[in-house]
Formats: C-alpha cells, structure tokens, sequence
C-alpha cells in the first residue's frame, strides 16, 4: 500500500474529490457485504476492513455484514476430535456440530466482528437469523449432482423460506451496523447452519441494496488465462459455467451472485479481500478491484 506521506497534496485532493459523485449517488443506500476468506483472519486486513464499514456508515451508505467462519468452524471441531465431511461442497451438520457451528459463528466470530467495528469507532450490533425473526429456513434438500434420484441428508443445513429484515431496517435507521451470522430457525425453533454467500444474496435482495459485496481470496472471476474479468453478464456467466472456467466453491457465490442481480440489487461485486481497503476503492473510485456482475 503506498505511504499516505509519500501522496503529493494535490493528489490527495484529487483521490477525496473523486470521491464525492460516487457518495453523493450512493447516499441512503443500503450494501450488503458478505465478509470472509483471508480478510477475516489476517490482523491487518481486518482492521482495514472494520474502517471501510465505519467510513461508508459515516457518509451515509448503509452498510450490512453478512459473515462465514469455515476456517473458524474446523479449528473448532477438530479440537474436539471431530472431523469436518463435505457433501457438494456443503457442511454435513449433525446436531453435535450444529451445536459447535452456532457457539463459533454467534459467538466468537460475530462478536469479533462487532468489537473490530466498535473499535474503528463504529456501533455495531451481532444478530443471528434468530433475532426478530430475521431468518426462517427448512432443511435443505440437496439432489444429487449426477442423480437427480437421489438425495443427500446433510444434517442440519438449512434453505432459506423467508427474510424478515425489519430488525435490520430498524437498526440501519438508528446508527446501527449490523453484523448477521447465517444461522436460521426452523417451525420447531430448530437451528440450520446456512451458506453465508446464500443468505448474503438473499438479504441483499430483500432490502432491495445497491450492491452486493463479497470479499474473496481471489481476484475476482478469473478467465482461462487467469486474466481478471471486471465485468460479467448472465449470458457470458452461463458460457464459463458451461466451459468449466467458473466451478467449485465459486459456483454458490456466482449462483447467489445472480439471483441477486435479477432481483433488484443493482450491482454485485466479487472483490479481492487481501487487498487492504479493497471495498471502498472498489464502492468509491473507478477503479475495478474484482469482478462485477450485473443482471442485463
């Protein structure tokens, strides 16, 4: 990162105007960024990160952090002899890891989350899919990728019903940042474990946001030659789904990514997260610093 000394006056004053059009259109608007990867574990990038929410919260964009905590999630579970298994790139949850899953993600990361925010001068307040009834989810039903016959029972990991986001609304119109884990409740108060970039998207469409940000450990999308594409439609998506350039864990991301564009949130970006400060040159300058994803 270049010495802030180092930048000449006018150049300073050139980076803060540059600024002003993209404050001024993005005023009232309500982000949500989901938050993980290496700029959640990395002291730096996380201090750096806790500074950009409380900046965008001070001129005046709502923002709201959606947070993962796989790493977080292993270290915990292998502390107690357990050993993590995946179905499809899913978390299988048994009830013993469900248990270890919510003390992890509600408890030790969102609670690190909000004192880094607190911290950096912001005010910023834990929920879980429990409080105000923001987050309704049923057991997830996972088809078989190669069989659509069969079905997977992957414990305790939940789809999504309904968003209830006046719990949100009314923090966001108090001051508030909120800080959502992705743990939603069932009919019998069961608890689910949800994919964090799932409920990110689907906030993000509920409150009708400007952008969806998502912090990653790559650049962004990447073609075949490991080129960063900036800008990516439906249709180009599809090609690099087809081609195998776009698989594994970014296809959830991408499928979240989408539904959100196509559903009224005007952007979502998908941004390098071990770049410090990536998010704001990202939401306040021209330059890319990922891959943005727009519905049309």
């Amino acid at each position: 990162m270049t010495d802030t000394l180092a930048i000449a006056p006018h150049d300073k004053a050139q980076i803060l105007a540059q600024a002003l059009p993209y404050i001024r259109r993005f005023h009232g608007r309500t982000m949500v960024i989901k938050y993980g990867g290496n700029a959640m574990t990395d002291p730096a990038l996380q201090a750096a990160f806790a500074e950009d929410v409380v900046l965008l919260k001070l001129v005046g964009i709502n923002p709201v952090v959606v947070h993962g905590g796989g790493p977080q999630i292993e270290t915990a579970l292998k502390r107690l002899g357990k050993k993590g298994e995946f179905i499809q790139g899913m978390r299988v949850t048994d009830a013993e890891t469900m248990e270890v899953v919510e003390w992890v993600l509600a408890g030790e990361v969102q609670q690190d989350i909000v004192g880094l925010i607190n911290q950096a001068g912001g005010k910023a307040v834990g929920l879980t899919g429990r409080d105000g009834g923001l987050i309704r989810a049923k057991k997830l039903r996972m088809v078989d990728a190669s069989d659509p016959g069969k079905v997977h029972d992957v414990g305790l990991v939940g789809d999504i019903e309904s968003i209830d986001p006046s719990v949100v609304k009314a923090l966001q119109d108090d001051a508030f940042i909120p800080v959502v884990s992705p743990i939603g409740f069932g009919e019998h108060n069961e608890s689910y474990n949800i994919n964090a970039d799932v409920v990110a998207a689907k906030l993000a469409t509920v409150l009708q946001a400007e952008k969806l940000l998502m912090l990653t450990n790559i650049p962004g999308v990447l073609d075949k030659q490991g080129q960063l594409l900036t800008e990516l439609t439906m249709k180009r998506i599809d090609e690099l789904v087809a081609d195998g350039t776009i698989s594994g864990g970014m296809l959830p991301k991408i499928a979240g990514a989408l539904d959100a564009a196509k559903s009224g949130v005007n952007a979502v970006h998908i941004i390098d997260g071990r770049v410090p400060h990536a998010m704001l040159l990202e939401i306040l300058t021209d330059q890319a610093y990922g891959t943005m994803i727009r519905s049309h």
